[in-house]
């Protein structure tokens, strides 16, 4: 039986970088029964739900002519989208899609084909006769085939595979495969010789004479070509060579960008698709109810006392999309790094992002456990983050220490404590006061009291009677250390205390009355109104916090 899987699954799998939906819901098309390549002089039979490739098909009439019996049909874009055109595809349900410009419809097809084995990466399956995403068996053929040393590297010089044969290569090439990315001093003279500018703009492999090494000697010449996908810059391939290479090798170099662009393609489809996957199991073993208790079995959790983190950035970038696209790019490397620092520690440790909180199940005996490996994973990391741990959970539901973990980040986001990383029992009074904020906001309680008088006749007298209040009740009664909290005599406090005394209607020999008028201050807002409650897991905006009364 061919592999079928959803439309909109294979679509999340390839991104936009080849494709783009130019009309149509691809969440329709349940299955996708394989991939056909439209031929105009053959009267092919199409397969159920075939997902078909116009090459060449631009007329209207032709798209027309193609929008039966598929799932989906790819054009060449941009696309011009008649309205006949339009009111087809939304007759038919076929779901209309454009070839980004500059891509191969080769390289489109052998990604759909290899992403229609149901999203996961078949350790079996090859590209080019090399097992998909292996880019050190890649580096290694293409090395073979120019007879040269070979790196392939990201976007940012970071160094993915390279292949053998690296001592033929030069110090310099050492010190890069060592640190798996090029030397920032090799990086900076690269760009004033304008090679990057170079890379971006050709699809040919381009000669660099050797680089200026730190002994004074000069390195040997690269060659490099430029890794896409589409218009999308994925990265680039260096070899070390003696000098230009012929120009048969030279253009087998520059083919091989291609399949290296097949298999990094592949490589990210298939973390996408295992990331999506942890993450699905992850956020329902942490909520609790119907499948929990499964989704922490296929964890390998079930026979595991664990703890639940909650982990977010301690900032923002900003409102614009530019800002707002480096936060998301941000809380996801965040998370990769907390997936892979607790595996370190404990092989079935899982962590996924949700929303903008990366979650962790950590089996730990104990939340102190918990709290050092969380608190030697934000010192070791270079971004300024908060961990809320949960309680430790012996049994398959996590939801208790997901909601102790929640509360705690809740705490820390507020600013309500002065930690970077805590447990319940850390921000115990903290919590509380969040938790009853919730209550009042949700109650739409209003303030009322001795505490509301107060407030009222501050506002119309422009006075500190609640200022005076507040200091009085931080310092237990002393007069002496409140006002010197306040910067007033005390002589000048006690005559304010007789007289919040009598305008707030208040004993504050009574505890009760204390303890109320206290609890009344942290929760309400200096104007009276109520707290706003927040929420938790809002996946973009920053938190809305409960405001204490004035101090």
């Amino acid at each position: 039986m061919s592999p079928r899987t959803g439309l909109a699954r294979v679509l999340d799998d390839l991104g936009t970088t080849l494709i783009d939906l130019v009309r149509g819901d691809p969440s329709r098309a349940t299955d996708v029964g394989g991939v056909v390549i439209h031929d105009p002089d053959d009267d092919q039979a199409l397969p159920p739900s075939a997902l078909v490739l116009g090459v060449g098909v631009r007329d209207p009439a032709e798209i027309l002519g193609l929008l039966d019996g598929a799932a989906a049909l790819v054009v060449r874009g941009p696309v011009v989208v008649t309205d006949e055109i339009a009111r087809a595809v939304d007759r038919s349900g076929v779901v209309l899609l454009g070839l980004a410009p500059g891509a191969s419809w080769t390289q489109l097809a052998a990604m759909l084909r290899s992403l229609l084995a149901e999203g996961e990466v078949d350790p079996s399956e090859t590209l080019g006769g090399v097992p998909a995403g292996d880019l050190f068996a890649l580096a290694n053929a293409v090395a073979s085939l120019i007879s040269a040393p070979v790196t392939i590297e990201d976007r940012s010089s970071r160094v993915l595979a390279f292949s053998g044969r690296q001592d033929e290569a030069d110090p310099s090439r050492v010190e890069t495969i060592l640190g798996r990315k090029v030397p920032a001093r090799y990086t900076r003279m690269l760009e004033q010789r304008g090679v990057f500018q170079r890379l971006y703009r050709s699809d040919q492999a381009v000669y660099i004479e050797g680089l200026l090494a730190d002994d004074g000697s000069l390195c040997l010449p690269r060659l490099a070509v430029a890794v896409r996908a589409g218009d999308e810059f994925l990265g680039s391939i260096w070899a070390a060579v003696r000098g230009p290479l012929s120009p048969d090798r030279s253009a087998a170099f520059g083919d091989a960008a291609k399949l290296v662009a097949l298999h990094m393609m592949r490589q990210r489809a298939g973390a996408d698709v295992e990331r999506r996957l942890r993450a699905d199991l992850v956020s329902t073993a942490v909520e609790g109810g119907q499948g929990a208790t499964e989704a922490v079995r296929r964890l390998g959790l079930a026979d595991q006392a664990c703890v639940v983190l909650a982990l977010a950035l301690a900032h923002s970038h900003g409102d614009d999309p530019a800002a707002h696209a480096r936060l998301l790019a941000e809380r996801q490397q965040v998370a990769d790094a907390l997936a892979m620092h607790l595996t370190a520690v404990h092989p079935r440790a899982a962590a996924a992002l949700i929303g903008d909180v990366a979650y962790a199940i950590l089996p730990a005996e104990s939340e102190d456990r918990a709290l050092r490996i969380a608190t030697d994973f934000r010192n070791r990391i270079g971004h300024q983050v908060l961990v809320g741990v949960g309680e430790v959970s012996d049994g398959p539901t996590l939801s208790r220490s997901r909601a102790g973990a929640d509360l705690v980040l809740r705490v820390l986001r507020a600013g309500r404590a002065t930690l970077a990383v805590a447990r319940v029992s850390d921000v115990h009074s903290e919590g509380l006061l969040l938790e009853l904020s919730d209550l009042i906001a949700e109650r739409g309680d209003t303030l009322t009291g001795p505490v509301a008088r107060l407030i009222a006749y501050d506002h119309k007298h422009s006075g500190n009677l609640v200022e005076t209040l507040g200091a009085w009740l931080d310092a237990f009664g002393d007069v002496v250390a409140a006002s010197a909290a306040v910067f007033v005599h005390p002589n000048t406090f006690r005559y304010r205390l007789r007289r919040l005394s009598e305008v707030g209607e208040i004993d504050l020999s009574d505890p009760d009355a204390r303890f109320a008028a206290m609890l009344q201050l942290r929760l309400w807002r200096p104007d009276g109104a109520a707290p706003v409650r927040r929420t938790p897991r809002s996946t973009d905006a920053p938190p809305v916090t409960a405001t204490p009364g004035a101090r």
